[in-house]
């Protein structure tokens, strides 16, 4: 099965928001995938958190090809050749380590490391870098930071993640250095679990009818 090759940046304007997932029951990952992309979003990070997540993204990638399936909480280069392996499409960690970064680049597969410092930016832009995760983004600064980083870093886009949610993401979306944001509300496991797909679709439908009516009043 052929598989289309995003870049980071076309993976972090798919969507303006990219649901950061806990799947404790594969099973349900179908069901979950469909109701964020009934709500308008098809960028799914599915975090290597539980169990469950690596058959979680087997399933969604094999049930549900619309969507753009990435891992996170990748911390080695075992998890990201296995998350290859599986065909995902795109990954995304917490931090930054050399052997992570070179390992992603040997292997031509899109990763968004996690940085929270200016030395962990100037790691990924050496490494040939230019998208990050900013995490734990609310403490690592969050928009007083980001506009920091504009002044000596103008070529590196963000995705902030850790602590972003319904009433802040906004704000980060303002920024000219923020591409996307990442964020847990969008998918909570407590409704995941639930079985509650009807309203994680309402919740991803409301999230982006606010960033539409925003960008329409900056017009």
């Amino acid at each position: 099965m052929s598989q289309t090759i995003f870049t980071p940046q076309q993976i972090m304007t798919a969507s303006p928001i990219i649901p950061v997932i806990a799947i404790d029951d594969a099973h349900k990952a179908v069901d979950l995938a469909h109701a964020l992309i009934d709500g308008g979003i098809n960028v799914l990070e599915i975090t290597l958190r539980t169990p469950a997540a690596l058959d979680a993204i087997r399933l969604i990638i094999n049930a549900v090809p619309e969507a753009i399936v990435g891992a996170g909480t990748v911390l080695s280069t075992d998890d990201l050749l296995a998350v290859k392996d599986l065909g995902a499409t795109f990954a995304i960690s917490p931090g930054s380590t050399e052997s992570l970064l070179s390992e992603a680049q040997k292997q031509a597969f899109p990763l968004l490391p996690g940085v929270a410092t200016a030395s962990e930016i100037m790691l990924g832009l050496n490494l040939g870098y230019s998208h990050f995760k900013l995490f734990p983004a609310m403490s690592a600064g969050g928009i007083t930071a980001l506009k920091s980083f504009s002044g000596p870093f103008q070529t590196a886009q963000f995705c902030p993640t850790g602590g972003v949610n319904e009433s802040n993401f906004l704000n980060f979306l303002e920024l000219d250095n923020v591409l996307c944001i990442g964020g847990s509300w969008i998918a909570p496991s407590s409704l995941t679990n639930a079985g509650k797909f009807a309203e994680i679709t309402q919740l991803t439908t409301s999230a982006l009818a606010l960033y539409n009516s925003s960008k329409v009043i900056e017009s």
